[in-house]
């Protein structure tokens, strides 16, 4: 899946010479919590976010800080967030380091660009021009509609359902191969055998949940502590 399949093609923007006032009305109004900025050529050259308007001189919580702490500071740094705390265009505050993504790129980079630097939402830019915007509600409604057209799948036999979870559990790291099996019977499966934890049990029970045609997983592991031997939970 790439970027384009899933990002808000409708893209609210300010200026970087608009007042704060006007994007605070559009952020407001809107329920936008971040838009992008850009110059008089169209051009992508910031981001302004709700987080630009927690310091700020009108509501009294600017930054304050001890005289050593200026001095340890420096005049320059000072000066920058005296700007950005009274600021009243939009360039003034804005952030302009912008993180943004290929309309082409895949899902997958976006949503690591995303986790790795902390943003809620990315400009998308196809050859330069800011054509849509990738935000977390974005992902939300892609995974929505793939587990809603997941539930209507065509249910399948119970030999195709354990291949598939054996298919499925072969591939994972985490998977006691050599300790659990399963068992299914009309659509319900059984999870047998021995863990040695329970986050084992959580993940063994959400990959068969996720097989089409499974109507229902019953819990039949055994938990055993690893360094001793003990058991630390039977099958109810």
């Amino acid at each position: 899946m790439k970027v384009r399949d899933i990002m808000s093609p409708k893209v609210q923007l300010v200026r970087d010479t608009d007042n704060i006032g006007k994007a605070m009305h559009l952020m407001l109004d809107g329920g936008f919590s971040g838009l992008p900025v850009v110059n008089s050529e169209g051009a992508l050259v910031g981001m302004l976010t709700e987080g630009d308007f927690i310091r700020r001189a009108e509501t009294g919580t600017a930054k304050r800080r001890s005289f050593w702490q200026e001095f340890l500071l420096g005049p320059d740094r000072l000066a920058r967030d005296y700007a950005h705390a009274n600021g009243r265009v939009v360039e003034e505050i804005m952030a302009p380091e912008v993180y943004w993504v290929e309309a082409d790129a895949p899902l997958e980079h976006a949503v690591a660009l995303m986790d790795s630097h902390g943003v809620k939402r990315l400009p998308v830019l196809d050859a330069g021009r800011l054509v849509g915007v990738l935000s977390r509600s974005d992902l939300m409604r892609a995974c929505l509609r793939l587990i809603e057209s997941d539930n209507g799948a065509t249910v399948v036999g119970d030999a195709l359902i354990k291949a598939r979870i054996d298919e499925l559990f072969a591939r994972q790291p985490w998977a006691p191969r050599e300790t659990v099996h399963v068992e299914v019977a009309r659509g319900e499966v059984d999870l047998c055998g021995v863990i040695t934890s329970e986050s084992t049990r959580d993940a063994l029970r959400v990959l068969a949940e996720n097989v089409p045609g499974v109507v229902k997983v019953h819990d039949k592991l055994t938990t055993i502590e690893s360094m001793s031997g003990c058991i630390v939970r039977t099958p109810v």
